[in-house]
């Protein structure tokens, strides 16, 4: 029942041709891990411009055969981190009303032509979030995690984007977003579990 639910709330979305490349073809390099891993993304990128395919999300959303490329990016000011609330009727409803400091989602065939994966990221982070001073971006991580159906087809890039000002707030899609001190992210009970894997990894420039 969980997944023909997941399928028909996408479908009222709307269904749209994904990049995806194979498990077995993305971890052809370094094997599978768990968690973050801080490696450089060169090899991925090749990698995905080589053997990346386009396929219908409904399909993708329950074939572990596959990887789903996604771009995440965290909103830092000085010491702190922007975390979102999803809302109830969210797309991926596996995820739905949990919370979040990652601002990411699917790669589209109308967002690859050239462009480069940080092209990606900035299209995602404009999409979600209105952010209209100085920021700039630095790749942390490629992030996998398998323990739980929504990681099983989902491989996340993980970037940095370290904004001038805290002038931030969500659009639409969201429900809530605010600013909170680093020290803070481990009291958040409903924190997904990406961003549970990468919080150890953040930390406040000097």
């Amino acid at each position: 029942m969980q997944k023909q639910f997941n399928q028909q709330t996408i479908t009222a979305a709307c269904d749209e041709q994904i990049l995806v490349v194979k498990r077995d073809t993305i971890f052809q390099a370094d094997g599978v891990w768990h968690g973050l891993k801080q490696t450089d993304f060169d090899w991925y990128l090749w990698a995905i411009t080589h053997h990346g395919q386009f396929y219908s999300r409904i399909a993708m959303e329950n074939d572990p055969r596959y990887k789903q490329i996604i771009p995440y990016i965290i909103f830092m000011y000085e010491d702190h981190v922007f975390v979102m609330e999803r809302k109830e009727t969210s797309t991926e409803q596996r995820l739905a009303s949990k919370f979040t400091i990652g601002i990411g989602g699917h790669i589209r065939k109308e967002d690859i032509l050239g462009s480069t994966i940080f092209d990606w990221a900035a299209r995602e982070f404009n999409e979600e979030v209105i952010y209209q001073d100085h920021f700039e971006v630095e790749p942390l991580g490629i992030l996998n995690d398998d323990t739980n159906e929504v990681g099983q087809v989902h491989l996340g890039f993980v970037f940095i984007a370290r904004g001038s000002t805290p002038n931030i707030r969500i659009k639409s899609e969201l429900k809530s977003g605010k600013l909170i001190p680093l020290s803070s992210l481990k009291d958040i009970t409903q924190l997904e579990s990406w961003s549970k894997l990468i919080s150890p990894y953040l930390s406040i420039p000097r």
